[in-house]
């Protein structure tokens, strides 16, 4: 016997999740997690990492003690040296010649910078040269950031034409806004927490949008295949046909995103958290952010949308107003379920509305269409003879 359970229906496109109807809820929400963000990048604005804000690097051994402890020495020299100027971000990397502190700070001044790497030598008892130092100006994080965009405006444009031809201009409207709305909601969230905003993080953003595309264009593929000829069936509205499409394809989506966050989660948690390998960090978290919002935006937003969109069109609109006709008809008992006027009689029993309802209700996933009947077949004889009538043999 077949599992009933949530896993088990997902598995094999049954769990009739009614994601398309529910389509005013998720675009309140899109709507109202845009607006945080929006309002986060006007408000909080972005936390810029020294490529893009500009300002210096200092690396130390990791043999002066830990993390905390150099992190320190070096905000007190500073103080000293640069009033006004702090460590931006500390972290811990391994190099060919063994692992050392990275502190990145505001910007400094030459000569300031000199005498903070000189008073750094002496509080950590080493020497000078054993502190290494480097400056990034704000020209360079503009030029990346100016080139970034550049390249989404192209990637976008190459990936609407595609969309057109293959599919249709709804498609590709639906899937460009999807697409639009996961980068907006990745930096919401980079916005809000205070991430620190690297080249790394840059090209993690231009990463996510061949994912963030993959699940929709598998989706519209499905949706494409079940409302070819839509129009000829007067059982499904378009709404309909699309949401069975998404629950068909909704486990397929779900593994390819856990499959795709597994290893990018071991990058981040494992690679940067445990064993502290910093510059994996950067990369690693807009990769897991953004994949995971793909997956959401690629279920409830690109799909609704488009049937918002089809049912704008006016023969996709006509069919879906036959549709709900012959059901309403069917409710009321003036048709069967089949389309054939019902037959009057003075012994008919009342209709049950909610069993006609179900009767003329769009098949579930699964169902098979119901053979045509021959014509004649129904108690006809054939027109000419061969059946044993009286008088029918030939005349002499």
């Amino acid at each position: 016997m077949a599992k009933s359970g949530l896993a088990a229906r997902l598995y094999r496109g049954e769990a009739d999740l009614n994601i398309v109807g529910k389509r005013k809820l998720w675009f309140g929400v899109a709507g109202a997690l845009v607006l945080i963000a929006v309002l986060s990048f006007a408000l909080n604005g972005f936390k810029l990492g020294i490529e893009f804000a500009g300002g210096n690097s200092f690396q130390v051994p990791a043999s002066v003690g830990t993390l905390e402890r150099a992190e320190q020495t070096v905000d007190d020299v500073l103080a000293a040296e640069a009033p006004g100027v702090e460590v931006v971000t500390a972290q811990k990397v391994g190099s060919t010649s063994g692992e050392t502190y990275e502190m990145r700070t505001g910007q400094l001044t030459p000569e300031q910078a000199e005498a903070a790497k000189a008073a750094m030598a002496e509080r950590f008892g080493i020497q000078t040269d054993e502190i290494s130092g480097s400056q990034v100006s704000e020209a360079w994080g503009s030029q990346v950031t100016s080139r970034a965009f550049l390249g989404l405006l192209i990637f976008i444009a190459v990936v609407s034409v595609y969309l057109v031809l293959r599919f249709e201009w709804r498609m590709a409207v639906a899937a460009i806004v999807s697409l639009l709305t996961n980068l907006i909601l990745t930096a919401g969230i980079y916005s809000l927490v205070g991430f620190e905003v690297t080249p790394s993080t840059i090209i993690g953003f231009l990463t996510i949008l061949g994912f963030a595309l993959y699940d929709v264009v598998v989706v519209f593929d499905k949706v494409q295949e079940n409302t070819r000829g839509i129009t000829a069936n007067n059982n499904v509205t378009y709404g309909e046909a699309s949401n069975l499409a998404l629950n068909q394809s909704l486990m397929r989506s779900l593994n390819t995103s856990v499959v795709a966050l597994l290893p990018v989660g071991g990058l981040l948690f494992i690679g940067a958290g445990l064993l502290g390998a910093g510059t994996l960090k950067d990369l690693g978290l807009v990769l897991f952010v953004g994949m995971a919002v793909a997956f959401l935006t690629s279920i409830v937003l690109a799909t609704p949308l488009l049937v918002l969109l089809k049912n704008q069109d006016p023969r996709i609109s006509a069919h879906n107003k036959r549709v709900l006709s012959r059901r309403a008809a069917i409710a009321r008992g003036e048709v069967t379920p089949k389309g054939a006027p019902r037959p009057a009689a003075d012994d008919d029993q009342p209709i049950d509305p909610d069993a006609a309802a179900l009767a003329g209700a769009a098949p579930k996933v699964g169902a098979r269409p119901a053979a045509k009947r021959p014509s004649g077949a129904r108690g006809s004889r054939p027109a000419g003879g061969g059946g044993n009538r009286p008088g029918s043999g030939k005349r002499r």
